[in-house]
């Protein structure tokens, strides 16, 4: 179950990046640091989503 709950809980992270990058995108002053680092990061979670969800399956 703990599994689960991390991987429920960077999907969760992962949204809230999403929301996070549309948001500054949408600034009149964007800034360019802010966007690429908020892309870096949901990057990482999304990797580390699919790294889990594959391990998942390949334990199941």
């Amino acid at each position: 179950m703990a599994l689960e709950d991390r991987i429920e809980a960077l999907k969760k992270k992962h949204a809230d990046l999403d929301k996070q990058l549309h948001e500054e995108t949408c600034r009149a002053s964007a800034d360019q640091q802010t966007i690429t680092k908020l892309k870096s990061m949901k990057l990482g979670v999304k990797d580390e989503i699919e790294r889990l969800t594959k391990g998942d399956r390949a334990i199941a």
